[in-house]
């Protein structure tokens, strides 16, 4: 008798039907999480700007307008100005008064409004 210490062709298909398994339960999960994670990326990145924006203010006695935009704030920043987590940039809306701002993430579609990670994230 041979003694052939190989796998079967049936072997190896359980094998790859259970692999084939887990990675359809597994992988949704994952790619959820990842979406989660850019969201919570994007409002760090917003605090970030709001902190730059005050030391601005504490400066210059008052918030940039639409001219200057969220670029005003480059040198109270550690990095270069970034794009939000999705690659679009943030929207600055100086308030009508020059004491108030907006900070607008628009999400993973780059439109207004929306739901999930299209969702529009915003400081107020």
């Amino acid at each position: 008798m041979r003694n052939n210490r190989g796998f079967t062709l049936l072997e190896l298909l359980v094998v790859i039907v259970i692999i084939g398994l887990l990675a359809g339960y597994v992988a949704p999960r994952y790619f959820s999480q990842v979406g989660k994670s850019e969201v919570q990326v994007a409002r760090a990145q917003i605090d970030s700007f709001e902190k730059a924006l005050d030391q601005y203010r504490l400066e210059k006695r008052r918030y940039p307008n639409a001219e200057e935009g969220l670029a005003a704030v480059q040198p109270y920043l550690k990095k270069t100005l970034p794009n939000d987590p999705w690659g679009h940039p943030y929207v600055y809306r100086p308030g009508t008064s020059g004491d108030d701002f907006q900070l607008i993430s628009y999400g993973r579609d780059g439109k207004a409004g929306g739901n999930g990670e299209d969702a529009d994230i915003s400081n107020r």
